[in-house]
């Protein structure tokens, strides 16, 4: 699944991302916000969940 966020502002692509991810379920997060990386980062720390940055605005986000 690929969610599309961009032209989105802080905080609406991580809120869009907890709302759309499923357990075991991989998703590329496309995200032009300059805060996606350091929110992406705090939220996958405190959830237990995990990412891989694939370019400069996209990232596959695996909730476990």
């Amino acid at each position: 699944m690929e969610l599309n966020c961009l032209g989105m502002r802080c905080p609406l692509p991580i809120i869009k991302l907890a709302q759309q991810l499923k357990i075991n379920e991989e998703v590329t997060l496309l995200s032009d916000d300059p805060a996606t990386l350091p929110d992406l980062t705090a939220w996958a720390r405190m959830t237990g969940n995990t990412f891989t940055a694939l370019g400069e605005h996209s990232y596959l986000v695996k909730r476990l």
